[in-house]
């Protein structure tokens, strides 16, 4: 159930974020606290989430994935103690067989939200 203020949250970061807000958002609704574009030496986290002292660091991918984009994550989420999600928006993004494996070996979690 969705309390009044998370749905005003949530409504918020898709106004102001677009995508990243729409990601946001559905950690919000799960009762996550968030913070949006998080700075870190390696570039910015798009979204890192906390519940109950678990933190998440979650990156958006949009087009063309490839390992690159899965150890900036990784790299990222050391930095900040996290567990790394990487999350693919979009129906026609397709994930190359060794970005799979590479996620499945380093614990980063995949996925997929399909957007509008």
């Amino acid at each position: 159930m969705v309390t009044s203020r998370q749905a005003y949250l949530a409504s918020r970061l898709i106004e102001k974020y677009g995508i990243i807000g729409r990601v946001a958002s559905r950690y919000v609704t799960a009762g996550y606290s968030v913070r949006v574009l998080y700075p870190t030496r390696y570039g910015p986290v798009h979204v890192v989430a906390l519940k109950h002292g678990t933190t998440l660091a979650i990156d958006i991918a949009t087009g063309s994935i490839s390992v690159e984009i899965a150890k900036n994550i990784l790299e990222k989420s050391k930095l900040l103690r996290a567990k790394p999600v990487l999350v693919i928006y979009g129906r026609s993004v397709v994930v190359p067989e060794d970005v799979k494996t590479f996620c499945d070996e380093n614990g980063i979690k995949l996925r997929r939200i399909l957007g509008e």
